[in-house]
C-alpha cells in the first residue's frame, strides 16, 4: 500500500513539474520579441487540470513545481515568475 501511495505522489509531482515546463513554453512562444515570458503559478495549475485531470492543485506545490523548472531551464535570462512569492 505504501509502495502505491509513493508511486501516485511522483507521478502527480512529475506531472506537476511537466505543466510547469509546458506553462514556461507557452509563455515563451506568447512574449513579443525582446520582452521577458511571464509564467505564472496560475499557469502551471492550469496546465495541469487541462492536460493530466488534476481537479485540485495546490498554489505552494505548484509553485514549487514552477521554481523547480524555472531554475532548471535557465528562465532567469528570458523568464519571469510569482513562484518565489
Amino acid at each position: 500500500m505504501k509502495r502505491a501511495q509513493s508511486a501516485v505522489i511522483r507521478d502527480r509531482f512529475r506531472n506537476l513539474l511537466r505543466s510547469a515546463g509546458i506553462a514556461i513554453a507557452e509563455a515563451r512562444r506568447r512574449a513579443a520579441r525582446g520582452e521577458p515570458a511571464i509564467a505564472t503559478v496560475g499557469d502551471a495549475t492550469k496546465v495541469a487540470c487541462q492536460h493530466y485531470g488534476h481537479l485540485c492543485v495546490e498554489r505552494e506545490e505548484a509553485a514549487a513545481a514552477l521554481r523547480q523548472r524555472y531554475q532548471a531551464t535557465d528562465c532567469r535570462a528570458d523568464c519571469m515568475t510569482d513562484a518565489f512569492n
